[in-house]
Formats: C-alpha cells, structure tokens, sequence
C-alpha cells in the first residue's frame, strides 16, 4: 500500500508481528458498510460514475456474503498478504472489478477508516448489551412480581439487618442495571458521530459530502475536527468503563446466590440447567454459572485499564499504538451473551421462601420498627435505641424474640411500652413502616415494580426501533 517510497521490503518476522487482521478482520460488516458509504460519497463528488457505484457497492455486499460463515472469517483471519481488514476488503474487491476497486481508497486514509469501523462496531455492541440487560431486568421484575409479599432478611456487614420483600431485593438488582442501560446509552450517543471525510489527519483533500456517509451510517452528524476524530478512542474506553459497571453488578448478583444457594443459607435453588455437578463427590451441585459470571468482571475491568494506558499520552494525531485499542475491545464481546444467561438463570431461579421467612422473623430483624414504636410515643431516638438495645439483650438471655416479652418485662425498659407495641412489631408491620418511595413497605414495592417494568419495556421498544433505524441505514 506505500511501497512507491520504500525500496526495501519489511522484515519478515516484524511484518507479520505488526498485522491486525487477525484480530481486525471481526470488523468486515462495519468496513463494508462504511466503504459503500463513502463510495456513496465518492459518487456524490463525481469522482465515480453511478454505474461504478453501483457495482462497487454490489461487490461489496458479495465480499460480505462471503464471508459471512465460519469458514469465510477464517479465510480473512487467516490470509497470507493482507495487513489489516482495510487491504483485506481492498484485496478481494480488486479480485473483482480490477482497477475500478483502487479507485474506492480516494479520498480516504486507513486512520479514519478504523476509527469509522470501531464506532460501528461499539454501536452494535453497546445495542445488544443494552437489549440484554433489559432482558435481565425484565427477568428481575417478574420474579418479583412472582414472589408476591414473600420475606428474607436484609444485610448490612453480612449479618442480619432488617427484614425486606425478595421483590424489594431482587429490585435492587434492576435498578444497578437499569443505570447500566443509561451509562451505555450515554456513550452510544457521544460515539454517534461520523468520521469518515477526516483523512488522515486534515481532512479530506476532496470536496467530500461528509453528510451522505453519516446519513448512510445512522451517524448523528460528522465529527467536528478532523485530528480529534481520527486520534480519538474516548469511545472505546468509555464503553469499556460502562461495561465494568455491568460486570460489577453481575458480578455481586453472582455473589449473592452463590451464597444463598449453600447450605448455610439455603434460599435458592440452583437451576439444573445452568449448574453442574462433582466428578469426585455424587452429590454436589455446584454454581457454575455464578462462579464464572463472578470472575468476568476481571476480564472487563482488565480491558479498560489496557486502553487507558495504551491512549495515554499520545501525541495527537493518529499513532499505531492505538490498533492495541481493538483486542480489548474484541475481547469483552462476550459480554452481552454472559447477561442474556443471567437473565434465563433469573427466570429459572427458585426461592425457598418458607426458609426466608423463617429467617426474616428471627434474630431480632424488628427492632428497628420497635424504636420506631417508641418514637411514636415521643421517645428521642437515640433514648429508644437504647431501650429497644437493652430489651433485645434481655430477650437474648430468655432466648425468645421481642414479640415474645410480656408487657411487664417491656416496661421494665421504658413506660411507653403498651399493649399495641406487639402489632407495631408483627413482620407485616415490620415491612410496612418503611412507608417511604424506595422503601420496602409493601404497597411501596409494588408501585416501584410498576413503574420499573414500564422504564424497562420502553428501553426494550427503543432498542427496537433503533435496530430498525440503523438496519435501515
């Protein structure tokens, strides 16, 4: 491709070190969509006839068709001469139409064709993971819907806090992900910008259209400066910083049932269909799926740092560090696959809610609610902290719960103890006190579970209509 100013071939060993297609040809569908595109431009500029127009993007489509098995990636993956996805494409269109293919690289430069075929790429990668955490929030909001008014206890250092509804935990879970959704949508927006018409660094040297391939593209508009948009991989990173906070999530969700389903807990049944069992021990069922999902999140995290420091400090404009940029980005692909698992783990889950409830009505999970009694009653909180503190270590020695004292041995502790402090204290009572938006009161879940599945369903219906537009495009 620049052999007119070199006299000497490249080291062999360096020139196959330095190729990209065998990671870059997963990027043919963007860098056949954004050569027809600026074919499209190139017509536009009268630098082609319609007729070559026409059979350029026909040829183009075929290069994709092509390649569109298995067996057709390989064939790029593993071709002896290409450099990159660029000369590849460029290679088999040459086999094609001759010399009508050279004429495609006018006007273009391979930095803003990458940075092009990337944009592309994170697009189509930030709208499958967003479809699938709507999935698996959706997922989230039917099982709680499902579990109805059922208990567990909450936790705060891993020890028994307050009791909640499963809905109102499970809830928890679709709200990280429904914010995940935002964050991604956010970079697919900023990254929604056309950087085709940038040369190599100055812009093009023809009066380019930059319009026609954004348009053609789904693009926004075109980039504003031509060293930003060829230098640029804020995107990249970006997404990949979104992506650690869904594998963060995962990843505590992955946490939690995996000790929820031991023994010592014993609040869920574990999927049979997404476990497996002990070559060694016949009656084991082990987590398999929260156990990987777990250990994804450093795969993630890992990607991101490698491009932080791979983009930092770079001169502007284009530099060949950042073909380093696209393995991380390749690598996290898996990411959308490993929440649309979750979400079919979700929706195959089983609570032992019996269990749960059994657990939500012990260990003193009420005496919040019983403070809450005695502030009622005109009791500073911190006087009926105190109370309530030493009623639960004297219920400790009797070995029974609040609700177990009498009257008499409650007043021990405070006159304003009365008769109606047993309801105040009941596990319905419990829950409904937290009568707050956000909290775990049992009308207030259901609004909340309400207005989630409606948030929910509409990412789902512009995910849609997105996919539509850009299928369009």
């Amino acid at each position: 491709m620049w052999s007119g100013r070199f006299r000497e071939p490249l080291d062999a060993e360096f020139e196959a070190w330095q190729r990209s297609i065998v990671f870059d040809w997963q990027l043919l569908e963007e860098e056949v969509a954004a050569s027809k595109a600026h074919a499209s431009a190139l017509a536009a500029a009268g630098i082609v006839t319609l007729d070559e127009l026409a059979q350029l993007r026909a040829a183009l489509d075929a290069v994709a068709a092509d390649h569109a098995s298995e067996e057709g990636k390989a064939q790029v993956r593993d071709h002896a001469v290409a450099e990159d996805i660029h000369h590849y494409v460029e290679l088999a269109l040459t086999e094609r139409l001759g010399a009508l293919a050279l004429k495609l690289h006018t006007g273009r430069s391979r930095n803003e064709q990458i940075a092009t075929d990337l944009r592309l790429y994170v697009r189509k990668q930030i709208a499958l993971t967003v479809e699938a955490l709507a999935q698996w929030a959706l997922a989230l909001v039917e099982k709680a819907k499902a579990a109805g008014d059922g208990v567990m206890p909450s936790y705060t250092h891993l020890q028994r806090a307050e009791p909640v509804l499963i809905a109102h935990w499970l809830q928890a879970y679709a709200q990280m992900l429904v914010r995940d959704i935002g964050r991604l949508q956010d970079c697919a927006a900023r990254l929604n910008y056309c950087p085709l018409g940038s040369g190599a660094v100055a812009g093009a040297t023809l009066k380019l259209d930059r319009w026609i391939a954004a348009r053609e593209l789904g693009f926004t508009a075109p980039t504003a400066n031509s060293m930003d948009a060829t230098s640029d991989r804020d995107f990249v990173l970006e997404y990949l910083q979104a992506l650690t906070f869904v594998g963060l999530h995962a990843s505590r969700f992955a946490e939690e049932i995996t000790l929820f389903a031991t023994a010592e807990f014993g609040f869920v049944q574990l999927p049979e269909a997404f476990s497996t069992g002990s070559s060694a021990m016949p009656q084991k069922k082990n987590p398999d799926l929260t156990e990987l999902v777990r250990a994804k999140v450093g795969r993630i995290y890992g990607a991101a740092a490698a491009v932080t420091l791979q983009v930092k400090g770079l001169p502007l404009s284009y530099n060949k560090d950042m073909q380093e940029t696209q393995e991380p980005t390749f690598a996290v692909r898996g990411t959308a696959q490993m929440v649309g698992l979750l979400a079919r783990f979700t929706a195959a889950l089983e609570f032992s809610t019996e269990r749960m409830h059994e657990a939500a009505e012990t260990g003193y999970l009420n005496a919040m609610a019983a403070a809450t009694y005695l502030v009622h009653k005109g009791v500073p909180f911190r006087k009926a902290h105190e109370k309530i503190g030493n009623a639960v270590r004297f219920a400790l020695e009797r070995r029974v719960e609040l609700g177990g004292l009498t009257l008499d041995e409650l007043r021990e502790f405070g006159e304003e103890f009365g008769p109606d402090f047993y309801d105040a204290v009941t596990l319905e009572a419990t829950l409904d006190c937290h009568d707050v938006i956000g909290g775990t009161a049992r009308a207030r879940v259901r609004e909340a579970l309400a207005i989630a599945e409606e948030r929910i369903r509409a990412v789902l219906e512009l995910t849609s209509a997105q996919e539509a537009v850009h299928a369009g495009a």
